[in-house]
């Protein structure tokens, strides 16, 4: 499972495998059963691995699993990792929220310019916006680094649970 992608904040991958999705998907349903240390919920096509909440911190990933048919006998595994959609959500916001404010701020500034008026506080503002954007950025690549470990644990429950399948 390649990261080496410094750029990308949620990995994702895709496999193709010579099975129909419903025998991967009772696969993972089984896996529940047989086993403590993830939760494996399942909504039709999609499976969702995590760990338990006692396990869990801020930036604890996630692993997405889309498992579609590509013919009868045959599907594409297409895999995701990314922290809670809570937090995934709140970042996004937050990266929103900047934008909207340089470009408010670039706007006062602009209206300062043309109206011949000081707009020096206006720029150091849309300047701060730049920082915190990189501190956001940061931020989430921290998150990211830290929990490789633990993308490591889920995608090894992923290769673990198609194993299975494998040796039937």
């Amino acid at each position: 499972m390649p990261t080496t992608n410094d750029i990308i904040l949620r990995p994702r991958f895709k496999i193709e495998i010579p099975r129909p999705n419903e025998t991967l998907l009772q696969l993972f349903q089984d896996s529940k059963k047989t086993q403590s240390e993830f939760i494996v919920s399942r909504i039709d096509d999609h499976v969702f691995i995590k760990f338990p909440k006692d396990k869990q911190h801020f930036w604890s990933p996630q692993l997405h699993l889309e498992i579609n048919n590509t013919d009868e006998n045959s599907c594409v595994l297409h895999g995701l990792f990314g922290p809670n959609p809570t937090v995934w959500t709140f970042f996004m916001f937050l990266h929103f929220l900047v934008a909207g404010l340089f470009i408010a701020f670039g706007i006062w500034a602009y209206t300062n310019w043309r109206l011949k008026s000081d707009y020096a506080i206006q720029l150091s503002l849309m300047l701060f916006m730049v920082v915190i954007w990189f501190a956001l950025y940061l931020a989430g690549s921290i998150g990211k680094a830290s929990s490789k470990n633990e993308m490591q644990q889920l995608h090894n429950f992923m290769n673990e649970v198609l194993e299975k399948e494998s040796l039937n």
